[in-house]
């Protein structure tokens, strides 16, 4: 019997393991890099050790001192999660080569599905060799690893030895392997994988499908299971190529495998040999646990012959610290507050008050809603979503409401091109913040002491000043006899932490909560502008300034002061929690100035490079 575990990850994932461990009387042990010193994961353990440094080469892919302080704890067994070492054959045979348990499939199997080149050849399906035009568009995908890391697109020729080397640089920083292969990219298609679950006695469990298509840069961010609208012949099929995958490598333990489905085929992509961020889903339409069961499987216990029954619809979608109207950027500070209405199953890393900082995914929590059928339970998220309280940086929030309440989504027909084509509307800031402008006003005056007073003679209104989503507004109203005005919007209550507005004849409440400059008003997130604003530096045109804190990875090659770059040109590479982003030339010009070198840590707003753009 297993009775201390390590679990080998950070985060939301550990969190959610060492819940399962905790309900069997399981003791628990963390791993926490310097930034995780005071993370939940490692707060909610029964014991924590320290991995010295920040980034993940130097901590959570140090599979040596993973090892070392699991003996050291005194845990007998080891839990990878997903990502950093989960697909590590080594690191599979090292917690064996130490006594441990490791609680997930041989490291042969992973050896053979960890690749996807070689999982591709065990499946008969071979990578593209001597890209050409009539090969495009092609996909640059990383061999090792997953979420994203080391993918590229490429629709022109001429642009796939800059991509191969950028998915090279990327998988080798994220995985420790670089190697990257090719194969056609087909548009359009939906994103569709099956829960395998095998014991060591033989028997293999196809626990339906998933439906992951909603993606922004190859990562996932709403997942559902079943997968809508699979004809029964094809679901049948995609059970079976599952199971025949996992038997070809005498798997065990929970994996997934994941399908393309395009004009009514399927099209093996890759098996992942761990858990799935997205097993949530499955766990609330079949009923159990996988995390539980992984542990039964890892003491020897054997399945029942066949799997539990599904049972009606689950939709879980990501949410994120990101801004997806400005390139999806990383967003940091201070999480004020997180909870969702109940009903609603809430897996995070996080706790209110924990700093967001930059060193590691920007995923803050999964919301998952279980209901009879696929609508309901899509309306639900999206309500429970909407009601949420997020108070501190910008998060997709806004982006998950719209996109689960999407005709293309509701109806069933999304792919894997639903935000290249709906991106820019669903992220248009709210029509009319009239409302949500009034109540901060509302709650600043009685915040102030100044609700409800008036003058006795007729006034020009007086304004105020907020920002929402990147946006400037003014809201002008007037202290009356009956309260404060604006607009036709009429406030009837202000105690502090709650605003009531009439507009006419309806009221409505709204639940207030200020940070500073910063105020929550329900969903809609203002920050009080100052009356008279400071004078602020200006930056010469041209200036390419850094949109978030991060790390420079590289500079583009013969990117020097002096050169000549065209515009959209790429100048250089910032990495921030898990993600690359590109900074290219705004214009075609002269690199008059370059502040950027690799390894350089820089914060939102440094100076990186000017492109002075040539005249016409």
């Amino acid at each position: 019997m297993i009775a201390s575990v390590l679990v080998a990850n950070r985060g939301e994932i550990a969190c959610r393991i060492f819940r399962t461990c905790r309900e069997a009387g399981i003791r628990t042990v963390a791993v926490h890099s310097d930034p995780d010193e005071n993370a939940l994961h490692a707060r909610v353990a029964d014991a924590a050790v320290r991995l010295p440094g920040a980034a993940p080469a130097d901590t959570y892919l140090r599979g040596d001192l993973i090892v070392k302080a699991a003996v050291a704890a005194g845990a007998d067994a080891v839990h990878p999660g997903y990502g950093f070492l989960s697909e590590n054959a080594g690191f599979a045979r090292a917690v064996q080569d130490a006594g441990l348990v490791w609680i997930g499939p041989p490291p042969e199997a992973i050896e053979a599905m960890a690749s996807k080149t070689r999982a591709k050849e065990l499946m008969g399906v071979a990578p593209l060799a001597g890209v050409t035009e009539a090969d495009l568009p092609v996909l640059v995908k990383a061999a090792a690893g997953g979420g994203g890391r080391g993918m590229r697109v490429v629709r022109r020729l001429a642009d796939l030895d800059a991509e191969l080397t950028a998915a090279r640089a990327e998988s080798a920083s994220a995985f420790g392997d670089g190697e990257v292969f090719v194969e056609p990219y087909l548009e359009n298609g939906r994103h569709v994988e099956v829960q395998i679950l095998a014991d060591t006695h033989g028997t293999v469990w196809a626990l339906g499908t998933r439906d992951c298509s909603l993606q922004r840069r190859h990562q996932k961010v709403i997942e559902e299971a079943p997968a809508p609208g699979l004809a029964p012949g094809l679901t049948a099929e995609l059970h079976d190529l599952a199971v025949r995958a996992a038997r070809a490598v005498d798997y065990v333990g929970a994996g997934t495998v994941e399908f393309l489905v395009a004009d009514g085929r399927a099209h093996f992509l890759e098996m992942n040999t761990r858990l799935q961020v997205e097993h949530p889903v499955t766990e609330a339409v079949f009923g159990i646990d996988l995390v539980a069961l992984q542990l039964r499987i890892a003491e020897g216990h054997a399945l029942e012959n066949d799997p539990p029954r599904a049972r009606g619809h689950a939709v879980e979608a990501r949410l994120y610290a990101e801004d997806p109207a400005r390139g999806w950027a990383p967003q940091t500070g201070r999480l004020h507050r997180l909870a969702v209405p109940d009903g609603i199953r809430l897996d995070t890393g996080c706790s209110d008050g924990d700093e967001i900082g930059v060193h590691y995914d920007p995923m803050l929590a999964k919301a998952v809603a279980h209901a009879p059928t696929r609508a309901e339970a899509v309306r639900r998220l999206a309500g429970a979503l909407e009601r949420a309280a997020i108070h501190g940086p910008v998060t997709n929030r806004d982006l998950l409401v719209r996109s689960l309440r999407h005709e293309e989504f509701t109806s069933g027909r999304m792919d894997t091109g639903f935000y290249d084509r709906h991106l820019t509307a669903l992220t248009e800031p709210a029509p009319d913040p009239l409302a949500p402008l009034v109540a901060a006003l509302a709650d600043a005056s009685a915040r102030a002491g100044r609700f409800g007073g008036w003058r006795n003679l007729p006034s020009q209104p007086q304004v105020k000043r907020y920002a929402v989503a990147g946006e400037e507004h003014e809201v002008r109203y007037h202290h009356t006899r009956t309260g404060l005005t604006a607009d036709g919007v009429r406030v009837i209550h202000a105690d502090g932490d709650r605003v009531v507005l009439e507009t006419d004849g309806v009221r409505r409440s709204f639940d207030i909560a200020r940070y500073g400059d910063r105020v929550h008003v329900n969903a809609t997130t203002l920050t009080a502008l100052p009356r008279f604003p400071d004078p602020t530096a200006h930056h010469a045109p041209g200036s390419l300034l850094a949109p978030m804190p991060g790390t420079v990875v590289r500079v583009a090659e013969g990117v020097t002061e002096g050169a000549t770059v065209e515009a959209g040109r790429p100048l250089l590479w910032l990495e921030a929690m898990k993600m690359e982003h590109r900074i290219t030339a705004p214009a075609t010009g002269t690199l008059t100035a370059l502040n950027a070198e690799p390894g350089r840590r820089v914060e939102v707003g440094t100076l990186l490079a000017v492109v002075e753009e040539h005249a016409d």
